[in-house]
């Protein structure tokens, strides 16, 4: 009986964290692509030009959240 609950309760926080490293993941990647968006066609993000910087933010925020899709994908939350 406990270790269907566990195995229950488990599946849950599974589900609710992958739904929000997905969701996270898409919001890092977006802002990544608008980073780098800004940078190629040089145009002004909130009120300044861009500086190599923002490609270099453009790029981590990207690979942050291709890394973030890519744990909601695994689902390997829980070491045993």
């Amino acid at each position: 009986m406990v270790e269907e609950y566990e195995q229950k309760r488990r599946k849950q926080v599974s589900r609710i964290r992958s739904i929000m490293d997905y969701t996270m993941g898409l919001v890092f990647s977006v802002l990544g692509l608008l980073f780098l968006y800004f940078q190629i066609s040089n145009r002004e993000l909130l009120g300044r030009r861009p500086d190599t910087w923002n490609y270099f933010i453009g790029l981590l925020f990207l690979c942050y959240g291709c890394w973030r899709i890519y744990r909601g994908y695994k689902k390997n939350y829980f070491r045993e």
